[in-house]
């Protein structure tokens, strides 16, 4: 038997900190108290901003770092260094790198498929983040139809990268 939820009035100030109070005379667990709307405005926009700081950081280091040429920290993709073949991410990092310089055709040679659903990805991303730095979340939902179509692109990509 599930416990029974209810809504209890509360004074002014303590309004918003919990939103679900089990009642406590029911059988079964409690309910867990779900965090006050402001801790999650908080948090939404935490993270927004800290997503902006850490990208700012990372295209500020790769500006001056060729990752054409060997030598510099920069991380390996695992999949390369463990199978030596290209993932359908592989080359993200000198695309990037070469969009950023203004070298489309080289970031193109560089990864193709990455460049071309670029657009669809920094939506989202722009998305997500003008919703949490509102404070809101932003969770869209991709059903799974739509999920075997990008892993299936993706290991098609994959396998055209290696086999050419």
């Amino acid at each position: 038997m599930k416990p029974q939820t209810t809504v209890r009035k509360q004074p002014r100030e303590s309004r918003g900190k919990i939103t679900a109070v089990a009642d406590t005379t029911a059988p079964g667990p409690a309910l867990a108290a779900t965090p006050a709307p402001d801790a999650v405005r908080r948090r939404n926009r935490a993270l927004a901003l800290g997503s902006v700081v850490t990208g700012i950081a990372g295209a500020a280091y790769l500006w001056g770092t060729d990752p054409h040429q060997p030598g510099h920290f920069l991380p390996r993709c695992p999949f390369n260094w463990a199978t030596g073949l290209l993932c359908p991410a592989c080359g993200g990092t000198r695309m990037a790198y070469d969009l950023m310089h203004g070298h489309f055709a080289a970031a193109f040679h560089d990864n193709a498929l990455l460049l071309l659903v670029s657009p669809a990805g920094l939506y989202l991303y722009g998305r997500w983040l003008a919703e949490g730095l509102r404070g809101r979340s932003y969770q869209p939902v991709l059903r799974p139809y739509g999920q075997a179509v990008v892993l299936g692109v993706a290991v098609a990509w994959a396998v055209l990268r290696n086999t050419l």
